[in-house]
């Protein structure tokens, strides 16, 4: 009972501060767009964390749905429809048709096997976004688009001009997502992708097809991804093949390791640290700030194994 109280207040905590957060974070010098970049990197952090903290998969090539988000809002408002709800549906579609094409072709690989073979289909999309140029826009990236107003019929939701609309556009978007991912790990699919990460050997015995919880697990997460890439791009109404590299697939490792990959609120709160670090050490050193962050990395997984939410949890046990 005593943990199940404990969980519960850690979620008000969690969800006021996010309700709150454009107040909270001008007040303390930051500003809204800054907080939107919380939750959408926080958003994709979990889902990344849904198939590494949850199943025991680790991925390096995430960026690459997190990126086909990207590019399949801002090519549909530019190309085919200035319709944000649509660029959103066909971002997520994207990254999810390719998961479920590229998952059968991955599950059977293990530790750093699965890792690297992620990295080289990632790899395969982020050369496509460079070269094809007359669609994608290559390094220049995919211009001349711009996220538009929703029409609910009796009114309208600014989010075009309105940092502030957009901010709480994206958090109840995060919500979903978040109420969501909560209820398939606490379902008996969920438990079954922990017991994977416990023992895939064990589970194995007992007649469940590991292989496929863990594509199901793959697709789930690339799911979620690429909806947090659809919303990155949409907030800065602009995608560059830099999203889709697998570099900022590692990003999203520092963030979910940072916050605690066994808690499920870890990786948003990794990737507020890494957020609000890189924010303000750029405007201090510009040249030095992967540094200074590449340090603070390093101390956590010395010190503190299980990211900060782990070592929360440990010393209100203690």
């Amino acid at each position: 009972m005593k943990f199940d109280l404990r969980q519960n207040a850690l979620n008000i905590v969690i969800w006021v501060l996010l309700i709150t957060m454009p107040a909270w974070m001008n007040a303390i010098g930051g500003y809204t767009q800054l907080g939107t970049q919380v939750v959408i990197m926080g958003l994709a952090a979990m889902a990344l964390n849904f198939l590494l903290g949850h199943t025991g998969v680790l991925s390096f090539g995430h960026a690459a749905y997190f990126g086909l988000g990207a590019y399949g809002v801002g090519m549909t408002i530019r190309y085919l429809d200035a319709s944000t709800p649509l660029g959103l549906l066909v971002g997520v579609l994207a990254g999810a048709v390719a998961a479920a094409l590229i998952g059968p072709l991955i599950v059977r690989r293990r530790g750093v096997y699965f890792a690297m073979v992620t990295i080289a289909f990632g790899q395969v999309f982020y050369f496509i976004a460079v070269r094809w140029n007359t669609v994608t826009g290559g390094d220049d990236g995919l211009t001349n688009w711009h996220r538009q107003n929703i029409d609910l019929g009796l009114f309208k939701i600014n989010i075009m001009d309105s940092a502030i609309h957009f901010y709480y556009f994206a958090l109840v978007i995060f919500a979903l997502a978040v109420g969501l991912m909560a209820s398939i790990l606490h379902s008996p699919f969920g438990r079954t992708l922990i017991a994977i990460r416990e023992n895939e050997r064990r589970t194995r015995f007992i007649g469940i097809n590991v292989n496929f919880h863990i594509w199901m697990s793959w697709l789930v997460s690339c799911t979620f991804m690429a909806l947090a890439g659809a919303l990155f791009a949409l907030q800065n109404n602009f995608v560059d093949p830099h999203s889709l590299y697998w570099t900022q697939s590692g990003i999203f490792v520092i963030m979910c390791v940072l916050g605690g990959m066994r808690s499920f609120w870890g990786p948003l709160v990794g990737a507020a640290i890494y957020v609000v670090l890189q924010d303000y050490l750029s405007s201090l050193v510009s040249d030095y700030w992967q540094f200074f962050i590449g340090l603070v990395f390093v101390a956590v997984v010395l010190f503190f194994p299980r990211g900060v939410m782990g070592m929360l949890r440990r010393r209100a046990v203690e």
